[in-house]
């Protein structure tokens, strides 16, 4: 500081205003009490993935091929849920700046922990199952695993690209427009992690799976409560972003619950064949997967939901022919600026 430089708090009472967006000024003003029931369940709930009943799963009672073929679905959960909390730490970082209410931040920040969680859950499976500590390094031991590996660091390659998206595209979007894209994978998770939970035979999944359906739940009720609040005076310029965001995020999400379109993901031709065929190895070991149509189904009914939310509030619905709903075309997706998450 040059030693003729006079502080300007010696030329003022008060400070000027902070410059914005920015984490300061603070307040603790708390407005909408479904928040507040939704952190205080958060509370509650909460859980460790590293004390489930690891002492009851054997992986050496599975074969190899079943070892990886079970892996590789953890893998594909982890390409998004590794990302979560990055994910959602760029969101709750965005709530302080623009002086979100004091439940809005603390919800923001349970899901952040929540998934947290969800990645350590993936890893604890992927490392046991493979007994390494990547399914990008892991030495195959069957010609399925030596696909299965390839498919994933394609996987990993398609969502770099996704997470360079997305640090662009938060911060020219309001809250309002990040909900409708967290709600959409929110409902969509809710519905596979109870499936797999009923039908999955190894204790320590089921119970995983049923932690995590229920974390996925609260974060829909915070999506939803949001919306509420903040929809009826939604801007009209954010109504047709939605609408894209939406046709982005069915292209995104797809991969973990239905199948990777084209359209975004850039894939070797034997991709879902490899896929397919690990997935029906698994199901046959007792790790239940939905198949084709029941994802298809899933996807669907999630859509239709979201659709259901989306017109109380005049929202247009993109058109999602993949699942035969119907609705506005989507023809120029920007790909590179998506924001949906998991």
């Amino acid at each position: 500081m040059s030693k003729d430089y006079t502080p300007i708090a010696r030329t003022m009472e008060f400070p000027p205003a902070t410059p914005q967006p920015n984490v300061y000024p603070l307040s603790w003003v708390s407005q909408t009490r479904k928040l507040e029931e939704v952190y205080a369940a958060a509370q509650r709930e909460t859980w460790d993935p590293a004390k489930l009943p690891w002492d009851s799963f054997d992986p050496s009672r599975y074969r190899w091929e079943e070892r990886e073929a079970i892996a590789y679905w953890w893998t594909i959960l982890s390409v998004f849920d590794a990302s979560a909390p990055p994910v959602f730490a760029h969101a709750l970082i965005k709530t302080y700046e623009v002086h979100e209410e004091d439940p809005v931040r603390r919800c923001f920040f349970s899901v952040t922990r929540d998934e947290q969680n969800h990645e350590q859950m993936c890893g604890l499976a992927i490392t046991r199952l493979l007994e390494a500590t990547s399914p990008l390094t892991h030495e195959p031991r069957t010609e399925l695993g030596r696909r299965l590996r390839r498919n994933a660091h394609w996987l990993y390659y398609n969502g770099g690209r996704y997470w360079d998206g997305y640090k662009k595209a938060v911060p020219k979007y309001s809250l309002a427009v990040l909900f409708s894209s967290f709600l959409m994978g929110e409902i969509a998770a809710a519905t596979i992690f109870h499936q797999m939970a009923a039908g999955c035979t190894e204790p320590v999944f089921k119970e995983a799976f049923r932690n995590i359906g229920r974390d996925e739940g609260r974060h829909m009720a915070i999506c939803l409560s949001l919306m509420e609040r903040d929809y009826p005076h939604l801007a009209v310029e954010d109504r047709s972003i939605i609408t894209k965001q939406i046709r982005a995020g069915y292209l995104f999400l797809s991969a973990v619950l239905f199948e990777p379109p084209p359209q975004f993901w850039d894939l070797p031709e034997d991709f879902i064949a490899t896929q397919r065929e690990a997935e029906a190895v698994a199901r046959k070991a007792g790790f239940h997967i939905p198949d084709y149509e029941a994802k298809k189904e899933n996807w669907r009914n999630a859509m239709l939901n979201l659709k259901g939310v989306l017109d109380r509030y005049g929202i247009p619905f993109p058109a999602i022919p993949e699942v035969g709903i119907t609705g506005e075309e989507v023809r120029d997706v920007d790909m590179d600026e998506i924001i949906p998450v998991f």
